[in-house]
């Protein structure tokens, strides 16, 4: 799939195997709710939340579903993303592993209040 041609999250979505959407979905549901007044937009071609400025961004992989809500985020989760692969910006959630819809809720919370400041 060519997600830089993308224009929405919908179409973004779409585009993978049907398990694989029924995971984006449930993320993008997860952000909405943490985050009812944000914005949705295809940013660097994966779908991202906005208020103000980026909230957080989110996209499929082959292995994984990442998550990257910016790089002041993950030492303040530190000790919670333990078992996950991540790096400097960005979180990999495995297909193998449920989706930890309680921490992104608070990641998402975590990037409102620094946005909020």
């Amino acid at each position: 799939m060519d997600t830089k041609k993308v224009t929405t999250i919908d179409e973004y979505i779409s585009g993978f195997p049907r398990e694989t959407q029924e995971l984006l979905k449930e993320v993008r549901l997860t952000i909405q709710r943490a985050a009812p007044d944000a914005a949705e937009a295809i940013k660097y071609g994966m779908p991202t939340f906005t208020l103000q400025k980026n909230l957080v961004h989110f996209a499929a992989f082959k292995n994984h579903i990442g998550l990257y809500p910016t790089p002041t985020s993950i030492p303040a989760f530190e000790k919670e993303l333990e078992q996950y692969k991540h790096s400097k910006g960005g979180i990999q959630f495995p297909y193998s592993m449920r989706i930890p819809h309680d921490l992104i809720t608070r990641i998402v919370e975590f990037r409102l209040k620094e946005i909020k400041k």
